[in-house]
Order: structure tokens, then C-alpha cells, then sequence
């Protein structure tokens, strides 16, 4: 390591040899947009099955709309997932980049210390 080489350099390159992907890339947000969007077709879904169902008295009808209101549920239980996966990486990366941080500054301590003693 060169004394030139900042924090953040020394963080960015010990992540190159982490090989940790880019979250800059985007698709994690898009992932995190799907299911938002799944989260709230998810309720439009199921109120429409609910209407479907009792507006008519056809059999068929209504089962029908019993498959739409279980597709509106998957959808809701499938987007809250992403939402919750994708958002809760934004959060862990983060504090995985703060533990990193706070580890460094740990082992850059250490040695002075028994230097001192």
C-alpha cells in the first residue's frame, strides 16, 4: 500500500478483490421498482376480482374472478418479497461498507497501542 492512497481508494480496491458487484448497475433498483409496482397491483387485483364476483351470478364468473383474486394475492405476497429483498440490500451494504470502515480504523489502532506499552 502506497501512503498516498486514500480511505477510499484502499476501500474501493479491497471491494475489487472482494469481487462485490456494482450496485451501480441498476438492476437492483429495477427489481426494487417491479416490486413495489407488484405491491400495489397486488390490492387493485383483488378488488377487482371482488367486484368481478359479486356483480354476477354466473358460476363461472365467479370463479373467474376467485383465480384473479388469487393471482392478486401472489402478486402482493411476490412483490412484498423483492421490495423487502432488494431494499434491505441498499441497508446491509451500507452497513457492511460502515463495519469495513470501522474495522480498519480498529486495526489501524491496534499497533500504536503496543508501540505505547
Amino acid at each position: 500500500m502506497t501512503s498516498t492512497e486514500t480511505r477510499a481508494d484502499r476501500f474501493v480496491r479491497e471491494l475489487a478483490e472482494l469481487k462485490i458487484a456494482d450496485p451501480a448497475a441498476g438492476r437492483s433498483a429495477l427489481w426494487l421498482r417491479l416490486g413495489a409496482v407488484l405491491m400495489a397491483v397486488g390490492p387493485v387485483l383483488g378488488a377487482a376480482a371482488y367486484f368481478m364476483s359479486h356483480g354476477t351470478t354466473d358460476p363461472l364468473a365467479q370463479r373467474d374472478a376467485l383465480a384473479l383474486g388469487l393471482a392478486g394475492v401472489c402478486a402482493s405476497v411476490v412483490g412484498s418479497a423483492l421490495f423487502l429483498r432488494y431494499s434491505l440490500t441498499g441497508f446491509l451494504r451500507f452497513w457492511m461498507a460502515r463495519q469495513s470502515y470501522d474495522l480498519s480504523v480498529l486495526a489501524d489502532r491496534l499497533p500504536e497501542k503496543e508501540k505505547l506499552q
